[in-house]
């Protein structure tokens, strides 16, 4: 009796299956279908049934593999790839069509059914349904590619170059003096960082100076809020009647900076983001609140450039300093430590801000998971944070105006003393 009821949830299991196998197979045939809506009956190579079968099919040779023969999947696979190179010859020669696309969409869906029969329904039908996507995306995918210019697409090549291939073949261990320095660790910071500068450049990309300084101010603090204060600064000597949004646009991008020292800590140093938290809060707040407050009683349409971004976001010799700079720093640290005890924590994070706060900050929270006393590190990135964004306000002063200078220096100075006091009392 058991055997026979195992027998029959098999069959079962099997049957439904083969009926996923089936419906993805239409899915990806209601795609090409719909493309080739236009076309009259036998002029389409393949529309929804040919899909549907094609995808149980692929089901059905998957269980023949595995309960009759070992070539049945190969050869039915290349019998359905010969048949489709046939008919994809067949239209080349009446249409001039030579896209193989619909050709390779059918032998996916060959192979989606096999998937789902043999392997896994989950992973089948998320692969059906990326593929479904992709096929009816095709305008606005060759529209992002006629917009897309050569140093962003070596930038993406270049993100994965150090995601993908370098980050794999790294050392997961420690070494150095007190195994300070691990390199997987410290070039996936570099890869962390380097994602969100290659998110903040395309934020700006695609949003461009219409969306005005608001947005530009906002999302340029992820990738060059330096380079966005400057240009801003300068802006302010020949646009002196849009000052306050100009202070506004800076005020934002600095503010910036404190979220993604909320990112870094959740993903490094999760046990370090409720000590972070009200110091960081309170120094975007103060940043954001005055910039809001200029923006809605000085408001006006504006057309300015919007921060020239020539400097590809992900040069691989960029993200290489990064990580010469965060692992100096990590070594350091250690030293320091050692040495100094908590005032050469804080000796460090000062002298650090004066340029960078990203590889301080990763750099801290990695050491507050056992090297240092979290307060100690959380006390570190906010001094490191109010440096950094006290150079930016002497920017505004020295290539800005002074209405300018003033207008971005009081907040900063506001947001410093607040920081401090919170971090020293967490």
């Amino acid at each position: 009796m058991d055997e026979v009821a195992s027998q029959f949830i098999t069959a079962n299991e099997t049957a439904l299956r083969l009926a996923v196998a089936l419906l993805l197979g239409a899915l990806i045939g209601l795609e090409r279908g719909w493309v080739a809506r236009e076309q009259k009956s036998g002029e389409r190579i393949a529309g929804i049934r040919t899909h549907a079968l094609v995808g149980l099919l692929g089901g059905i040779a998957a269980l023949l593999a595995e309960r009759l023969i070992a070539w049945a999947f190969p050869l039915l696979f290349l019998a359905v790839a010969a048949i489709g190179l046939v008919a994809w010859r067949a239209r080349v020669s009446e249409y001039r069509d030579y896209s193989i696309t619909g050709l390779i969409g059918l032998l996916l869906t060959f192979c989606f059914g096999a998937i789902a029969v043999a392997i896994d329904l989950t992973l089948a039908t998320a692969c059906a349904v990326i593929t479904a996507v992709i096929l009816d995306n095709k305008r606005e995918i060759h529209g992002l590619l006629g917009k897309l210019q050569a140093h962003e697409l070596d930038a993406g090549l270049k993100l994965l170059l150090i995601t993908v291939v370098m980050l794999p073949l790294l050392p997961n261990q420690g070494m150095g003096p007190g195994e300070a320095l691990n390199p997987y660790q410290i070039w996936w910071m570099v890869v962390l960082i380097a994602s969100i500068s290659f998110v903040g450049y395309f934020a700006i990309r695609v949003g461009g100076p219409e969306k005005g300084i608001l947005f530009t101010g906002l999302f340029a603090g992820l990738s060059s809020s330096t380079a966005l204060t400057l240009h801003f600064a300068r802006q302010s000597r020949h646009n002196q009647e849009v000052q306050a949004m100009l202070a506004a646009g800076i005020l934002l991008a600095c503010g910036t900076m404190f979220p993604r020292i909320l990112i870094y800590a959740a993903v490094v140093s999760p046990g370090l983001l409720p000590r972070l938290l009200l110091p960081v809060t309170v120094m975007g707040a103060l940043l954001y609140a005055p910039a809001l407050y200029f923006w809605r009683t000085r408001h006006r349409a504006l057309k300015l450039d919007r921060p020239a971004l020539i400097q590809n976001p992900l040069e691989l010799r960029t993200a290489l300093l990064f990580g010469a700079l965060l692992a100096l720093i990590m070594l350091l640290g250690e030293w320091l430590r050692e040495w100094l005890g908590e005032a050469g924590i804080y000796l460090l994070a000062a002298t650090s801000g004066l340029a960078d706060v990203d590889a301080i900050t990763l750099s801290l929270t990695r050491m507050s998971l056992g090297r240092i006393d979290p307060s100690t590190a959380v006390l570190g990135i906010v001094i490191a944070a109010a440096v950094n964004n006290l150079v930016k306000a002497g920017l505004a002063a020295g290539f800005g105006t002074r209405r300018l200078g003033q207008r971005v220096a009081l907040p900063m100075l506001a947001s410093l003393l607040a920081g401090l006091v919170l971090a020293w009392l967490v």
